[in-house]
């Protein structure tokens, strides 16, 4: 990632023209194109400003478009509601200081929360880190255990793909998220080394990455493969708890995936308590 806020604009503009095509811009297509997206010319054309003012933009040499500029692009571009946000943030003027951010730490209250839950619940950081667990959320994925990086589990380990139904889907909305979070955050060591990791180790990350592609990651509805019990449709909400997310799934009550969910539940408990060390005033008894 560049440690320049205008060369991140131009990467994103670059980035998003090159997956427009003319007939979505309204432009016939024309022989002779050696670019896969809109060319510069036709963005800035259709956006009503100047072809020089916009390479301008892409090159990292204007660093303060104006939101009426930065609208229009995001128009042309066809940017929804969530990608339009990020490219103002892109542009914003902010100071250059370093920024340090606060370890992430689980407070105790999450610990009871997690502790008292009836569904697989976790909690996980900024870069998709996970921080605690319940044990039903161990039952669920071994992988859903403090030392884990989700974003790492989805594209590095075969266990986990194929316990996403849509793994493909998975991937593009997990690292769509993944940007959005580390927005302009260029200095921030954990999503530097995470990246730099993924883009060694995967290339289905490197083609997403490059896509620039920004998306939210609240809530919904998933289905995935269990070793034992089979496939689970389960519901899923995140819920902003300080600079942490606590993650539940639960399923419709009544459905075959809360059964299954409740044969997790016990397994687990029986789990905890066959590792659980001898009781001395019971073993007197």
């Amino acid at each position: 990632m560049s440690d320049d806020r205008a060369n991140l604009l131009g990467d994103y503009l670059r980035a998003r023209r090159a997956l427009v095509t003319p007939q979505q811009a309204g432009l016939a297509p024309g022989p002779n194109r050696r670019v896969p997206g809109l060319r510069r010319e036709e963005v800035a054309m259709l956006a009503g400003i100047s072809a020089d003012y916009y390479l301008r933009l892409e090159r990292g040499r204007d660093r303060n478009p104006s939101q009426q500029v930065l609208e229009s692009l995001a128009r042309v571009l066809h940017l929804d509601e969530v990608e339009q946000e990020y490219l103002l943030g892109l542009a914003a003027v902010r100071p250059r200081a370093r920024r340090r951010r606060k370890p992430e730490r689980v407070p105790a209250r999450l610990h009871q929360l997690l502790a008292s839950v009836q569904v697989p619940a976790f909690v996980e950081g900024r870069a998709f880190d996970v921080l605690a667990s319940n044990p039903l959320a161990v039952a669920l994925s071994p992988r859903l255990q403090p030392g884990y990086n989700r974003l790492r589990s989805l594209l590095l380990d075969p266990e986990e793909q194929a316990f996403q139904q849509d793994w493909a889907r998975a991937a593009e909305g997990f690292i769509a998220a993944f940007r959005k979070y580390a927005g302009d955050d260029v200095d921030d060591p954990r999503f530097v080394e995470l990246v730099g990791e993924l883009a060694l180790s995967s290339e289905r990350f490197r083609r997403l990455w490059a896509r620039h592609d920004i998306r939210t990651l609240d809530g919904g509805t998933t289905t995935v493969n269990h070793p034992v019990v089979g496939e689970l449709r389960l519901h899923r909400d995140k819920l902003p708890v300080d600079d942490l997310l606590l993650v539940l799934y639960y399923a419709d009550q009544g459905s075959e995936s809360d059964e299954k969910l409740r044969l997790l539940a016990s397994m687990a408990s029986r789990s905890q308590t066959s590792h659980q060390p001898p009781d001395p005033i019971t073993d007197l008894v």
